[in-house]
């Protein structure tokens, strides 16, 4: 059995500020999850904290590209560094972040050691990148362009780093859990990116679906894939505590299942979890929900 390692990357670069003269609260998911016993409960090795840079935008403006790309350059070739220590040790990380960005780290980490693919169960795609920009705004927040950066879309100090773009493939990326009628479908599609939205996981059932995706994320194809678990596939209903409640998402149940096939595949190698904002959860239910759905997973 592998060893889990809870590994904490509470990361708020990618994120733009929630009011002005503010900070987003991602930071915080670490320690609200770890405040619900995740440890115990994963049965897991304490792997520490990979401490992010300053949230500073400075005089950052639109049309000036990512803000804090340095700082996100830096930081994701740090966590990719623990990420990829524990990796070649065999073991299994938890990644508790922080916002999407910090999904970069894993991408590269898993780049340096091969071919890997990626299962992302979020609300949307995080696409964003200066080719679809006249559709979807300008880019600026890496927590909404991370998929296209991994897979070699937007600029080059934070999509190839380490002259190793793309980090992931694009038939090597599945989605799940996006809103039907997302702008981004036509795009991925044309890409070959496989997405699954909540009306499919809903029509044909989370766990088909799930197994259906591992095809070709096994050895001959990858050496495994990572899971990018977004708070915000979640239906607002039950997690209204992320920086973009949309409706129309999955309820636990559901993703419970999803992450359970997933996690539970012996070529999954490791699984980050985002977006949850305890400043928007004064009584932190949102948050023992999550806790319960990433602990069940493993269960």
């Amino acid at each position: 059995m592998r060893t889990l390692v809870l590994l904490d990357a509470p990361s708020n670069l990618g994120l733009r500020p929630p009011a002005p003269g503010a900070v987003p609260g991602v930071y915080k998911l670490a320690g609200a999850l770890r405040e619900q016993g995740l440890l115990a409960r994963l049965g897991a090795r304490e792997g520490g904290v990979v401490v992010p840079p300053r949230y500073d935008r400075g005089d950052w403006r639109e049309g000036d590209g990512v803000f804090h790309a340095e700082a996100l350059a830096a930081y994701t070739v740090t966590l990719a560094d623990r990420i990829e220590r524990h990796l070649r040790a065999g073991e299994f990380p938890v990644v508790l972040g922080g916002d999407c960005s910090i999904q970069l780290g894993a991408a590269l980490a898993m780049r340096r050691l091969g071919r890997y693919g990626l299962a992302a169960i979020d609300g949307s795609a995080d696409f964003r990148h200066p080719g679809n920009a006249a559709v979807n705004g300008p880019v600026g927040a890496a927590g909404g362009e991370e998929l296209a950066l991994s897979t070699g879309r937007g600029q080059a100090d934070l999509s190839d780093l380490e002259g190793l773009s793309p980090y992931l493939r694009d038939e090597d990326v599945r989605l799940f859990g996006l809103r039907d009628g997302d702008q981004d479908l036509p795009e991925l599609h044309a890409a070959g990116i496989s997405v699954a939205t909540v009306g499919e996981i809903r029509r044909r059932g989370a766990g088909p679906v799930a197994r259906a995706a591992l095809d070709g994320l096994h050895p001959p194809d990858t050496a495994g894939f990572w899971v990018h678990l977004d708070a915000d596939v979640l239906d607002p209903s039950v997690m209204p505590a992320v920086d973009s409640p949309d409706p129309g998402g999955l309820v636990p149940d559901e993703l419970a299942e999803l992450l359970a096939v997933l996690v539970r595949s012996p070529r999954c190698a490791g699984i980050n979890v985002t977006i949850y904002d305890p400043d928007l959860d004064p009584e932190g239910r949102a948050g023992a929900l999550l806790a319960d759905l990433v602990a069940g997973a493993f269960a």
